[in-house]
């Protein structure tokens, strides 16, 4: 019994040739179907996210480099065979090493990331429910599940923030603790201020204002994030309300100055004012800093603290791969028991009920 894993990723291809491969998720069941009428293969699950697209499948005498698996991957990609030159192939066990290390985040663009996981786990599910999994999948899959949560128990390999925004929402919470009584202001309302904006949402931020010299930009961010729009004329005076101020415009020079710093702590004596300038060139004034209760932190600050967090990542994955090898090791031995029985994708085998996930 061999287990097959054919796939490309962001470290293989570039994202035009990931969609050309990619299954939409109304089309899974159809592509699965398809693939596991190949000769050989008894068992099938895809993954499909925006970073990989990847096929398992399962079946004695079944090996990675049968032109079957090529002619399919072709035709569903609408390429001649000679321009699959950025799928990677794996049997076993090099095929269990790798999910393994996907579940656990190792093998993702962000280190560590836990989104990943969820994605396999409805994979997964879903082959189970088209009935196209059995027992050696199952076994495989709910292996990985485990491995996923021992690295996270045993490992600092998700723990961090390694992106700018979850950096900015972290430092909010060590100065202001909750984040439920406290306002933030975005003025300028680009990609990266955007995604700032929705870290501190999701950590529970109790209210929002954005400012933007295209109002109707504004206004339409502003609906979306649950805030209010306010005039870009009138962003300073209405800073006074704001404790954290998150600025990403295209001026040419700074517009949150001293001054106008000053103007906006008469107003609002004893209470700090957090300011994110994420913006380059800068939108704040350095000596803003050295003012009593304002903290700033701009986009080389917060780049430097989120890579720290992603080496402290990688170092890590030593430990993770050690964790993965013993687990490999264990599925090979009960795979290599199993001999050549296979299944029949009905969902059970020899009278075993195949395991939900």
């Amino acid at each position: 019994m061999n287990i097959i894993c054919l796939g490309l990723s962001h470290r293989t291809a570039s994202v035009e040739v990931r969609e050309r491969f990619a299954v939409q998720d109304p089309d899974i069941a159809a592509v699965a179907a398809r693939f596991a009428k190949i000769e050989g293969v008894q068992e099938v699950v895809i993954l499909s996210t925006c970073n990989r697209v990847e096929f398992y499948a399962a079946g004695p005498g079944l090996a990675s480099g049968y032109p079957g698996l090529d002619r399919f991957l072709a035709e569903h990609a609408g390429l001649e065979a000679a321009g699959l030159e950025a799928i990677y192939r794996y049997d076993f066990p090099h095929s269990a090493r790798h999910l393994f290390g996907v579940v656990c985040g190792i093998d993702s663009m962000v280190v560590g990331e836990t989104e990943i996981l969820g994605q396999v786990k409805k994979a997964y599910g879903e082959a189970v429910r088209q009935g196209l999994t059995s027992k050696v999948l199952n076994k495989l899959f709910q292996r990985a599940f485990q491995v996923a949560k021992q690295v996270r128990t045993r490992t600092s390999i998700n723990r961090g923030s390694v992106s700018v925004g979850s950096v900015a929402a972290d430092l909010a919470q060590r100065i202001f603790g909750s984040l439920a009584g406290c306002r933030a202001m975005v003025l300028g309302a680009g990609e990266t201020g955007e995604r700032t904006a929705r870290s501190l949402i999701t950590r529970g931020l109790g209210g929002l204002a954005v400012a933007n010299r295209s109002r109707d930009r504004a206004v339409a961010l502003a609906g979306e994030l649950g805030g209010e729009a306010v005039d870009f004329g009138t962003w300073a005076e209405a800073l006074v309300q704001a404790d954290i101020l998150i600025t990403s415009t295209a001026a040419p020079r700074p517009l949150v100055t001293v001054p106008v710093v000053e103007r906006v702590m008469q107003g609002r004596p004893d209470r700090p004012l957090f300011i994110i300038d994420i913006a380059v060139p800068r939108d704040v004034e350095g000596a803003v800093n050295r003012m009593e209760n304002v903290f700033l932190y701009d986009i080389d600050s917060l780049e430097a603290i989120a890579a720290q967090s992603l080496e402290a990542r990688r170092r890590e994955v030593v430990v993770c791969q050690s964790i993965i090898g013993e687990h490999v090791d264990a599925f090979g031995g009960w795979l290599s028991r199993l001999g050549p029985a296979s299944g029949n994708g009905t969902g059970a085998v020899g009278g075993w009920e195949v395991a939900q996930p």
